[in-house]
């Protein structure tokens, strides 16, 4: 009696009959929670924003960090949750899903702050915000090497690479891509659970947006 041939053993050699695709990987994959917009921003004036006001930014720091861009009005100096707030996310093997941090009232960051009055971000929110309800405006960096946990937010956000290289991804429910620094907007629907991640040599800075409510139907 003849034996056929395994099928797991079919499954693998049909598989490596072929080459896999290592090079479109390094372009943006959409799917419906992430989505790039026709609105875009001049990268090099992004740049020229971010080395003005924060310096040194292509040295390492401690991993993951955020700056203000956006504040309350009468406030001076961030808090925790200013920089961070409510999140959601499953940390054991138990999947109990627990709150973490503070509610975020991110319609009261109103005003940019002073650091970035007269640059090129303050045009980039004053845009963002006649077309969207903007909540907290931030930079967020992550050192090489690094990523965040998987969890979820209230809120959507927009997000703008302006530094970054092939091995920073984003994954919103299980769907996984780069998203590559040449100006563009990225609607990313963080309401649903989502990590990042910077697997090259260099730092990644993102300017970041939450969006307190839906668009308005155009």
């Amino acid at each position: 009696m003849s034996v056929g041939i395994d099928p797991d053993v079919a499954t693998i050699q049909h598989h490596l009959a072929s080459a896999p695709d290592t090079v479109s990987v390094t372009d943006f994959a959409p799917s419906e929670h992430i989505i790039r917009l026709g609105l875009s921003f001049d990268l090099r004036r992004l740049r020229a924003a971010v080395d003005a006001v924060i310096g040194s930014f292509h040295e390492q720091g401690s991993g993951f960090s955020s700056r203000q861009v956006t504040i309350r009005p009468g406030t001076s100096s961030a808090t925790q949750t200013d920089l961070s707030g409510r999140y959601w996310y499953r940390p054991d093997d138990s999947y109990q899903e627990v709150p973490r941090e503070d509610i975020v009232d991110e319609a009261a960051y109103s005003e940019v702050h002073p650091d970035f009055i007269g640059t090129y971000f303050e045009v980039v929110h004053a845009e963002l915000a006649s077309r969207f309800t903007l909540g907290r405006m931030r930079l967020l960096m992550k050192d090489s090497y690094n990523c965040n946990s998987w969890h979820r937010d209230p809120e959507p956000r927009l997000h703008i690479p302006i530094y970054s290289n092939p091995g920073s991804l984003f994954v919103v429910n299980h769907h996984c891509t780069h998203l590559p620094a040449d100006g563009s907007v990225y609607f990313t629907d963080t309401r649903g659970y989502h990590t990042a991640m910077n697997g090259g040599e260099q730092r990644r800075l993102h300017l970041v947006a939450a969006l307190v409510s839906a668009p308005d139907p155009m």
